[in-house]
């Protein structure tokens, strides 16, 4: 029976560096626990699953037992709270009668609710099942000037959850920054709320355990979701002749568009690089198969972050941006290897 799993959710909006906490707070899994890792993404292609799983410590030989005991599984399409969290239930379900963990860690979409994700966990089946323990909220304090940021329902709602504040990417914060911080988390009702900082995601382990505050009854708030049909998911979908498969969706002010490329399609390295480095766009995550080895394309603020993986079963991209330009498609199928 599975029962009172230690559960956190780690949140934080678009870019502000989830998905490097996630890896780093797998450096200090302890390895006799197995952890299962739950990540919902905003647009259709699921990348963060493969990036965590082709990322993770674990995949040298030394410690390659220890990898095999993390589980992932990913809500791509959205906020996974939407229908009434069925699309998240469906997944958690799964994950932990597949991996029966030690520790569950949650990754709602930089644009998800988590309060509707609190709502889910603290329903009362899975009161037994899990142990919800402290929210992390990541927050880039450099946003805080940004009234795109600092009005995005969305992006007060994860400080108002959180049990921990990070103020993570503080090698790059400027004088002000650390102190606008700790304001605005004062004036979100949030003053005795623990403000840590981080560079890269380096998130203690400890920051995990303990009880989470944000149990207390929870108002839910309106919001709009992606109504899609009830078809095919595109990562179930075989591959055309044509190699490839492409899906839009858009919500809470943003688009994304999403390609899924065959395996047997290679890139040009240095044509995908000069490629990415040119977009002007608000987010872009890729695990790419290229002709000289398999790469994670991370681009985030203008700064772009190129790492090679120990493996990825095929070539995907996902881009968020205020909108969507058709010329992106000719331009990726320009940086297809000719060889």
């Amino acid at each position: 029976m599975i029962k009172a799993v230690p559960t956190n959710i780690i949140t934080g909006f678009l870019g502000v560096g989830k998905t490097s906490a996630l890896l780093n707070l797998l450096k200090q899994k302890p390895s006799n626990e197995r952890w299962a890792i739950l990540i919902n993404e905003f647009g259709e292609i699921g990348i963060d699953g493969a990036l965590v799983q082709g990322m993770q410590p674990g995949k040298s030989t030394s410690t390659s037992e220890n990898a095999q005991k993390v589980f992932i599984k990913e809500v791509p399409g959205g906020c996974m709270c939407c229908a009434a969290g069925l699309p998240m239930q469906i997944a958690l379900n799964q994950l932990l009668a597949q991996s029966k963990p030690d520790r569950l860690l949650i990754e709602p979409t930089g644009l998800g609710h988590p309060v509707e994700v609190m709502q889910t966990l603290s329903a009362e089946h899975y009161q037994d099942v899990l142990d919800i323990q402290r929210t992390i909220t990541l927050v880039d304090a450099r946003k805080l000037t940004d009234p795109r940021y600092t009005t995005h329902a969305t992006f007060n709602q994860q400080i108002d959850i959180a049990d921990v504040i990070v103020g993570n990417k503080c090698d790059l914060y400027g004088q002000n920054e650390e102190e606008n911080l700790k304001h605005y988390a004062v004036n979100r009702g949030k003053q005795n709320t623990p403000i840590i900082l981080c560079e890269q995601g380096e998130l203690p382990f400890s920051e995990l355990q303990g009880k989470s505050d944000a149990l207390i009854e929870m108002n839910a708030h309106a919001h709009h979701h992606h109504n899609s049909e009830p078809t095919l998911s595109i990562n179930e979908r075989p591959f055309p002749d044509s190699g490839f498969l492409k899906i839009e969706n858009k919500g809470e002010g943003f688009k994304a568009v999403g390609w899924r490329y065959s395996p047997s399609i290679e890139f040009d390295r240095d044509a995908l690089l000069a490629w990415i480095n040119k977009l002007e766009v608000e987010r872009l995550k890729a695990v790419m198969i290229t002709s000289t080895g398999i790469f994670s394309y991370n681009l985030a603020d203008g700064d772009l972050v190129e790492s090679e993986l120990s493996e990825c079963a095929e070539s995907k991209i996902e881009i968020i941006a205020a909108n969507v330009n058709t010329d992106w498609d000719d331009e990726l199928a320009a940086c297809v290897h000719a060889g």
